[in-house]
């Protein structure tokens, strides 16, 4: 992969533990890192961003082909695996270093998002409205070393059984082998 082709896009859709462990497993992702963005302290570590006090969300960066998977590829899984209604919270990680949001890295992806996000809302998917903040790329600080490829290294710790496992399942379950690495 000639890396002057890639794209990147920074994701946070709750905990960075899930969005990591699913986005490892597409094909087209050159790479997924941990971390923190959107907030105002420089070089956060994760005990300020769970202060609440940094304005941080715990997001992924993407490094991905767009040769292939698309970004709207991105933003279908993006949306299916976690709840883009809900401000502040993905099930019992409140706060809003758990909110919903995408740091986009061109107009185009810009456009896209918002206008997938039009789509969804318009169709339904969703009881309530969605609240994803589609913003311009900001600093991104990748996460301390014990958070990256925590599901990976940690499968068999009961956060990983009981919230990122069955998340995993239910995506490959709806896409099937159209997205995930052999």
């Amino acid at each position: 992969m000639d890396k002057a082709k890639s794209e990147t896009v920074i994701l946070g859709g709750g905990c960075f533990w899930c969005t990591e462990a699913i986005y490892q497993n597409i094909s087209g992702i050159i790479s997924v890192t941990s971390g923190y963005s959107g907030g105002h302290k420089e070089n956060p570590t994760y005990e300020e961003v769970c202060s609440g006090r940094t304005g941080h969300a715990e997001v992924i960066k993407l490094e991905f082909d767009p040769q292939i998977i698309s970004f709207n590829d991105i933003l279908e899984i993006f949306f299916a695996t976690h709840d883009p209604t809900t401000p502040n919270r993905q099930g019992a990680d409140k706060g809003e270093q758990y909110r919903s949001i995408i740091f986009y890295d061109s107009d185009e992806q810009k456009n896209s998002a918002l206008d997938y996000i039009k789509k969804l809302n318009e169709e339904g998917v969703y009881k309530k409205p969605i609240v994803t903040q589609i913003v311009g790329r900001m600093p991104f600080y990748p996460s301390e070393d014990y958070h990256k490829n925590y599901y990976n290294n940690n499968r068999g710790a009961p956060y990983c059984e009981f919230v990122i496992t069955p998340k995993m399942d239910k995506l490959f379950k709806k896409f099937g082998g159209k997205i995930k690495k052999d």
